[in-house]
């Protein structure tokens, strides 16, 4: 039978699919999280430097642990680190020195429940806690609010969607007379101005909801719930295509060079950037799907619903290797950081899930960080240097990327 907690996990992906196989016992027992410290156990010396060499198959212990507000509604974006600073969407918004734990700066009430963490051009972009349809940019070192425009008061509540260094994308609906907003708008605000560069209403039926963006080389790219991917020029909002796929995309994917790469179930997709051709597919096993992609350092990893990890040319979409032997070692990975040869992928609702160190040379499993608190929320990495920002649930961990 598959485990009550796999069908929760499952079911909170969408996929639907039952996955078998135990899971994989994490590597050491942890408590409460706590107030930040120093660890003298494997992995780091007292000062959280010096970091040891572990015995195969041992992960690291934390360098510091800290409690995290983490309210479990910003999806992908609920972590972040930017220059030394470890930031969890929360309130209060909080930044955490990645060396100590410290805290370095906290803000109550400065944004919206389960906001997503936008960060392009060193700052951290958010709508305001006020709903008067401001946004409001941050220093991430600081806290301290650093610019702040809106659209204006014919549209309710704007939201950041992405950012780069010239603007910052927001989404809002159009108020009518009653009060409903049947129709919503992307927009673009000038970074340095604080004005509108330009405001393009989108076509009747879209939601302004389930909404996945990144703005690169001066195209915004969208993923939606109505199983739309859509591609605008950031210097003007002109549409410049829309493509349908199989399923709805609302979590992540990935951007290579001049294409977008998205996880359409069983297949991996890559459209051209400039006009939505198709230029590569890539199938997985039958009665399996695949996660998020993700490309670092150039090349595209993934993980499917087998448990089977991919790593894969981006341009080309053929196979660099194809691991199989984690269907009986470890739960799937959904969110990936790269530091040097290793790749950290973090995991799904599964209490013996964790956060997975594997080769990226071979896709082998070398071992996995679990802090055994019987917890099924889902864990978040991001890398920090030659650190770990880790999150699971309410807890906040700093481990070494060893």
């Amino acid at each position: 039978m598959v485990p009550r907690r796999r069908i929760l996990g499952l079911a909170g992906t969408g996929l639907g699919l039952a996955v078998f196989g135990a899971g994989l016992v994490g590597c050491g027992p942890e408590g409460e999280a706590g107030a930040p410290s120093g660890s003298s156990k494997p992995g780091g010396d007292k000062k959280g430097d010096g970091f040891t060499t572990l015995p195969p198959g041992t992960a690291p212990e934390p360098l510091w642990r800290a409690k995290a507000a983490n309210s479990n509604l910003a999806g992908n974006d609920a972590l972040a680190a930017i220059g030394g600073v470890a930031l969890v969407s929360g309130d209060p918004l909080v930044g955490r020195d990645m060396a100590t734990g410290k805290e370095k700066w906290s803000r109550r009430g400065v944004t919206t429940p389960g906001a997503k963490l936008i960060l392009g051009g060193g700052t951290l972009y958010l709508a305001s806690a006020e709903y008067d349809g401001d946004v409001v940019g941050l220093d991430p070192a600081t806290g301290k609010e650093t610019w702040r425009s809106r659209l204006g008061k014919q549209y309710e509540q704007p939201r950041p969607l992405a950012a780069d260094d010239r603007h910052v994308y927001v989404l809002a609906g159009i108020l009518e007379k009653d009060f409903t907003t049947p129709n919503n708008v992307i927009a673009a605000i000038d970074t340095t101005s604080g004005k509108i560069a330009w405001r393009e209403q989108r076509d009747a039926g879209t939601e302004e909801f389930g909404i996945t963006a990144a703005a690169v080389d001066g195209r915004l790219v969208y993923t939606d719930y109505r199983e739309n991917v859509t591609v605008r020029d950031t210097a003007t909002g002109r549409q410049l295509w829309t493509k349908k796929i199989s399923r709805s995309n609302n979590r992540r994917f990935a951007v290579h060079k001049d294409l977008v790469i998205v996880a359409d179930g069983r297949r991996l997709r890559a459209f051209d950037l400039a006009g939505g051709k198709e230029r590569w597919s890539l199938r997985t096993e039958e009665f399996s799907a695949f996660n998020d992609p993700h490309v670092l350092d150039g090349v595209l990893y993934a993980a499917d619903s087998a448990r089977a990890m991919w790593a894969v040319d981006p341009a080309t979409g053929k196979r660099i290797w194809h691991n199989e032997d984690l269907r009986d070692k470890a739960t799937q990975a959904w969110q990936f950081a790269k530091v040097n040869g290793t790749l950290y992928g973090a995991t799904e609702f599964d209490e013996d899930g964790g956060v997975h160190a594997f080769d990226a040379a071979t896709g082998k499993l070398r071992w996995t960080y679990n802090d055994r608190s019987g917890d099924i929320q889902q864990w978040y990495v991001a890398a920090a240097g030659d650190r770990l920002a880790v999150m699971h649930g309410k807890r906040l961990y700093a481990l070494p990327a060893v």
